[in-house]
């Protein structure tokens, strides 16, 4: 029965035509490109697996320190100078009034995340509440802000450079070295590993504070026994404060606590998601800490005359080693923002693509274009609008309010509620986030008015240098 199945065989391949032997080349070079695809395949398989895992580390301590590093940073500079506005009463309730409101809309935004797993930015949860008119609208929002914070950092890099060198260069020149820095060390893509520059960061931050404070503290206890009669500080309001002025002041405490902007963007790269509460309770005090003691207290050593940034108000010397010891902060908390936000324009350009991942070789060709090109932006958003609490006050306006405010109060009534706002497990919520969000829109009308009212006016009164100019900064 073998010889007869051998002969048979045999026989069969007599039989076909003389092509037959070019089939089995063919054959091979179908089995050799199979092959191929099922290796390449494979390899954007590990790739995947790879960035996902590359972008899964963040435990809760470490978003801690990457959203003190976004949020603790240039918003505790302006405090002194809102206290100024404002008076010592206001500006500690507003303080911590506005703080408290902070967290909780913070962890709104968190419990928006956990309910919604594939929420990555804010954009997508303005999809969620508005559908694609709202994600389009809540993505220019988001960009923007994060652009607008990146050439805040720009501005605040290149008064400290003119402060360091005693006005040793044209200011465009060194708002291009500031761009520089912010740009290279918004190159890693990874917030956990920016996470490790944050303790550098907070240090920074703290150093240059404490300098400041005890700077001011020793020259005015230098003039007077008694510091605090000997300083025109006061617990009201100036008497000529007007509504722009005030508003002003308002919106740049409201700008230090904007570190809900970038929160889903952090969240979806953490392992555990649901242990971001812990997170933004630790930020949120020691937030809250931090800027009522610097703004009460550089308020009271120095009185009216504070200036903003805060640095600039612990005379000449200090100051210099103040913005020396500052300029980590400036740069790393300023590049995290550039960070955020390309990571939510590449992930929308690739996002079917390995390439996302930025773990291939187009990948990091297109990451640092973009980053690239997002600091441009940003470093003439800073020299068109050059100077810092209006820059501020603007950015808090028409965004931060919408991203801290308004937004939560609408997720929750919205995508967090069950059950009616009449319910009495609902009421005192429902209140709440009504009053959050006519915060919000208060902040976003009222605030938008004051800082063009206030530019148009400090032009009017040649207070401030021209835009993309080499003159110092006063």
């Amino acid at each position: 029965m073998a010889t007869t199945f051998d002969n048979t065989e045999n026989i069969h391949a007599a039989q076909r035509p003389s092509h037959g032997v070019v089939s089995d080349k063919e054959d091979d070079n179908h089995s050799s490109q199979g092959s191929a695809k099922t290796e390449a395949v494979g390899e954007i398989s590990q790739l995947e697996q790879q960035g996902t895992a590359h972008f899964k580390r963040l435990g809760w301590k470490r978003l801690t320190i990457v959203l003190i590093v976004e949020a603790i940073a240039l918003g505790s500079l302006s405090m002194p100078a809102a206290f100024a506005t404002l008076g010592m009463v206001a500006g500690v309730i507003l303080t911590i009034g506005l703080g408290l409101i902070a967290i909780y809309t913070s962890y709104v935004v968190g419990q928006v995340k956990l309910k919604f797993p594939e929420v990555s930015h804010y954009a997508d949860a303005g999809k969620l509440m508005f559908g694609k008119v709202g994600y389009e609208v809540v993505s220019v929002m988001f960009v923007l802000q994060l652009t607008f914070l990146v050439g805040s950092h720009c501005l605040t890099g290149t008064i400290a450079f003119l402060n360091i060198t005693g006005n040793g260069a044209c200011s465009l020149v060194f708002g291009v070295v500031s761009a520089i820095i912010l740009l290279l060390v918004a190159i890693p893509p990874s917030f956990a590993e920016v996470a490790i520059l944050g303790y550098v960061d907070f240090v920074s931050i703290i150093a240059a504070i404490l300098i400041t404070m005890i700077a001011t503290g020793i020259t005015r206890g230098e003039h007077a026994a008694d510091v605090v009669a000997s300083v025109p500080w006061s617990a009201w309001p100036v008497e000529d404060l007007t509504f722009s002025k005030a508003f002003v002041a308002i919106t740049n405490i409201v700008f230090a606590y904007s570190f809900a902007v970038c929160q889903f963007s952090f969240m979806d790269e953490m392992h555990t998601p649901k242990d971001y509460v812990k997170s933004i309770w630790v930020l949120g005090i020691v937030e809250i800490i931090i800027y009522t003691l610097t703004g009460a207290l550089i308020y009271t050593f120095v009185g009216q005359g504070v200036k903003s940034p805060a640095l600039l108000s612990a005379g000449p010397l200090i100051s210099k080693v103040a913005f020396g010891v500052a300029l980590p902060v400036i740069f790393i908390s300023g590049s995290i923002n550039t960070t955020v936000v390309g990571r939510y324009i590449h992930g929308r350009v690739y996002k079917n693509s390995v390439v996302r991942f930025i773990n291939t070789k187009k990948g990091w060709i297109t990451w640092i274009a973009l980053v690239t090109f997002i600091t441009i932006i940003a470093w003439i958003i800073a020299e068109a609008i050059p100077f810092f609490s209006d820059l501020l006050s603007i950015s808090s306006a028409l965004f931060i309010s919408g991203f801290t405010f308004y937004f939560p109060a609408i997720m929750w009534f919205m995508l967090i509620r069950e059950g009616s706002i009449f319910e009495k497990k609902n009421l005192l919520k429902s209140v709440a986030n009504l009053i959050i969000f006519i915060i919000g829109v208060v902040v976003l009308v009222g605030g938008t008015y004051s800082a063009i009212d206030d530019i148009i006016l400090s032009y009017q009164a040649g207070k401030v240098r021209g835009a993309f100019t080499c003159a110092p900064f006063e």
